[in-house]
Order: C-alpha cells, then structure tokens, then sequence
C-alpha cells in the first residue's frame, strides 16, 4: 500500500485546487502517482476549482449564530445571486458559521483550517462546494463577539432562510442584568447597526487614523483661519463626525429613544434595569462591501 505523505497531498492540492481529503484519496486510488491524481480529480469533477478561483465572487450571503453569550458573523461569498438561492450553498454558509460558534474561531483563515461537520475541514468543504455548484466562493471574512455576562443578540436584514441574508449584525451587552431586561434593547441596538452602520462603539474606539483623516480635512478646508478659531472649528466638526460613526454618538433611529443618542438609550436602560448596561462589542457585515466588481 502506498505512503501518502502530508506534503504529496499538499503538493496535489495546489496544483489543483481540491479539497485535502478527496487529494489524499487521489493518491492512494493511483497509488501515489501526482498526474494520475490529478486525473482521477478531473475525472471526479473536483480539479474544477482551481479553474474558478480567479473569478470575482462578489455575491453569497452573511450568517450569523447565536448561542448564549457569544455570537458569530460570516460572509462566504459566490460569483452570482442565483447560487446564494441554492439550498446546498445556504447549507454550506450555516454550517461554517455553526463550526465558529463552537470553536469560537474568530477569523476566516484560522476558521477554514477548522474541522467541518461532514469530514475535512471549512476550506475543503468549500472547495467540494465550487466544484459541484460551479462557481468560484471565497469564505472572505468572520468575526466574534461574546460576553461574561449579559446578553447577545442578532439581527438579519434581507433574511433568506433562518441566520441568513444581506446584512448581519451581531451586538453583545455587557450586565449583570437578566436576559429579560437585556433582550429587547439588544434587539433595538442590532436593528439600528445594521441601518445606521457605525464604525466604533464610541470616539476610544474609533481607528486612529480615521480621526486623523477627518482632522486633516477639517483643517485643510479652513486653512488660514487663526489658530484658535481653527482649533474650535476642527473640535466641533469632530463632534459631528463622531454622531455620524460611532453607536453611542448616533441619534437613535428608534421611535422608542425619539430625539435620544443610542448613549442616552442605553443609559436609561441601565436605570430601569437597576444596574450597570455596557455594549461590549458588535459586527456588522453587509454583503460584498469594498469588493471591486468587474
């Protein structure tokens, strides 16, 4: 019986594009040979995706998981909408974002070397996925977040099927509070990330750079204005860009906080609830955002 080796698989699975395990099962059904590996593979249909690889994969859907104080969002992305529509491929993204949440895999590289349920890992049951479907699919990115204690919820726009759709948003309260108290501002919190699209949970957390960008335009369009009246103009229109981006700063989009910051919400949340209401953490992925379509 033939030694497959780890780096003969390796080796095979990068000339074609094939899952590690149908790679492996090449070899030892051509008895190591690496071309008539390759073969068998055509032959199987599962060298297709290496052919696929190079195409744009823009569309695809975003899953999000829930379980108890911990949340996860994936974005695993296909060349057309139409596959999105396919029960395979919604499986598929279910599944991987079923594989985070208990592993508690908090990034897509690390999540494709991860075991999947059916056998192989993530990446292998992707590239199975391309070479049955057809088309090129990319688990592009995830993320995770969780709490001590608290409350975690979620919210799918365009929903498609159960955790399933456009935009995903994941929000993670930090109390001491119950579940009770907890879950309806959680749900509130979700609705408006994935409409208002906040880039920080307030200004600490906010990229650097991103600040700095915004500074150097405030300073840039009122060049020449003494130093002191520039000094307020540049604080003031940081204020403002700061309700534009960050949660805690934005007006609430809620009826329920008319005329309240999502800050103010979550204050007088925590004086209902008789205890200390922190938003820990949240994602928002919206489908496809920053790809460049061809």
């Amino acid at each position: 019986m033939t030694n497959v080796t780890a780096a003969m698989v390796k080796d095979l699975r990068e000339k074609t594009g094939a899952g590690m395990m149908d790679c492996k099962t090449a070899l030892g059904e051509t008895g190591g040979d690496a071309e008539a590996a390759i073969d068998w593979l055509r032959k199987k249909g599962l060298s297709k995706a290496a052919k696929k690889s190079g195409r744009v994969a823009a569309e695809g859907l975003v899953a999000v998981a829930v379980d108890g104080l911990q949340g996860v969002v994936i974005e695993l992305n296909s060349e057309t909408d139409f596959v999105a529509r396919n029960a395979d491929f919604q499986t598929l993204a279910k599944n991987i974002a079923a594989v985070a949440l208990k592993s508690g895999t908090a990034d897509a590289e690390s999540l494709k070397a991860a075991a999947y349920p059916a056998g192989g890992t993530v990446g292998d049951a992707i590239t199975n996925a391309i070479a049955v479907i057809g088309e090129n699919m990319t688990l592009r990115r995830a993320a995770r977040v969780h709490v001590g204690q608290g409350f975690v919820s979620h919210y799918i726009h365009n929903s498609v099927a159960e955790g399933l759709g456009k935009i995903g948003v994941a929000v993670a309260l930090e109390s001491s509070a119950g579940a009770q108290a907890l879950a309806p501002l959680a749900r509130l919190l979700a609705l408006h990330i994935a409409a208002a699209n906040p880039l920080a949970i307030d200004s600490t957390s906010l990229d650097p750079a991103l600040i700095a960008r915004e500074r150097a335009v405030l300073e840039g369009k009122n060049e020449g204005k003494p130093a002191d009246k520039l000094a307020k103009i540049v604080d003031s229109g940081l204020k403002t860009y700061f309700k534009e981006v960050c949660l805690l700063d934005q007006p609430s989009i809620h009826a329920e906080h008319a005329n309240k910051t999502i800050g103010q919400a979550v204050g007088e949340a925590a004086k209902t609830a008789g205890t200390a209401i922190g938003v820990k953490a949240f994602v928002r992925y919206a489908l496809g955002e920053g790809i460049e379509k061809k």
